[in-house]
């Protein structure tokens, strides 16, 4: 049925809170200033854990932030600033630091939190929308958010600003795990499980270890008979304790149309030179786009040297759940 000319449609709807929202990120990103800088190194210099607060939107905003930091390589916690009043202060000691989400920057929950920061030293930072009040006076370090009109055709309900808190946390999540270094190994150690965990896997911790190998010398038959007893559909030629070849099954297929018989060259003389191979620490999904690039199925494991020490197949990284 036709919307009444007055009425906005559900899809405009969308699109001006979209826009409104894109417009307030934007604006964040072009407000930030030293004190950016500040808040990361506060944060970071923090020996136990960075306890993340808020109230009402922001402390829900505050949780995922939180989680956020302690995937990421930052231990964090998120603390009610309600529950804090109640005894949950012993929760946030000196080599803390805190960081306390309020746009208006007078949520009385956090007043008992706050104290308890001054009180025992413990670096506050917070991310508010009011340069003037209460938090960003007692703060040590303040993120202010621009000031921009919410989503909310009323204006009440936090919707950009609680997009740009989640997007600032985002942003010092990023900001600390690059200063601290932090690697996809130290990522998988976090994210062990699902389908993000299996794509941080090890290649070494997916491969078999037993191959089928041959040498440059070997009759084609018997390298026939070692390709399908490895049931990998190639077969790793070394020589000096390297891997300097592979026989797959294109290469059998090449060779069926020389002028020789197959059966009467040797592996060296079918084989291909210098196959794709992967060191050991490669990551999963590495792997599969390298299989993906070159459309191959099996990919043999090298040591420093270039010796095999393993042999991973595509259908491995299938049952890895890493496609």
């Amino acid at each position: 049925m036709d919307l009444p000319c007055a009425a906005e449609s559900h899809l405009a709807v969308a699109r001006r809170v979209l826009a409104l929202e894109a417009q307030a990120l934007s604006a964040l990103a072009a407000a930030l200033d030293e004190n950016f800088d500040r808040a990361v190194e506060t944060l970071a210099a923090a020996s136990g854990r960075v306890v993340v607060s808020g109230m009402g939107k922001s402390g829900h905003v505050a949780r995922k932030i939180a989680a956020s930091f302690a995937s990421t390589g930052t231990p964090a916690q998120f603390v009610h600033p309600g529950e804090a009043s109640h005894g949950d202060l012993g929760m946030i000691v000196p080599g803390d630091a805190v960081l306390a989400l309020s746009n208006s920057g007078e949520t009385q929950e956090l007043a008992d939190l706050v104290a308890h920061t001054r009180r025992f030293a413990i670096p506050l930072v917070a991310m508010i929308g009011r340069p003037h009040s209460m938090l960003a006076r007692d703060a040590d370090v303040a993120l202010l958010l621009p000031q921009v009109p919410e989503a909310c055709p009323m204006g009440l309900a936090p919707t950009t600003s609680t997009t740009m808190q989640m997007a600032l946390g985002d942003a010092l999540a990023v900001a600390l795990l690059t200063r601290r270094g932090f690697t996809p190994a130290d990522f998988h150690r976090f994210h062990p499980g699902g389908k993000l965990g299996a794509k941080l896997r090890r290649v070494d911790q997916l491969m078999h270890r037993e191959m089928p190998l041959g040498d440059p010398g070997m009759r084609m038959d018997a390298a026939i008979v070692a390709m399908t007893a490895g049931r990998f559909g190639c077969l790793g030629i070394v020589e000096g304790g390297r891997l300097v070849g592979i026989i797959t099954d294109g290469d059998l297929r090449r060779a069926l149309r020389r002028e020789e018989a197959l059966l009467s060259l040797t592996a060296g003389q079918v084989m291909t030179r210098n196959p794709h191979t992967v060191p050991p620490e490669t990551m999963a999904a590495e792997a599969l786009r390298l299989m993906n690039e070159r459309n191959i199925t099996a990919l043999f494991v090298v040591d420093g040297e270039g010796a095999p020490i393993g042999i991973l197949h595509i259908h491995d990284l299938l049952r890895a759940g890493v496609a």
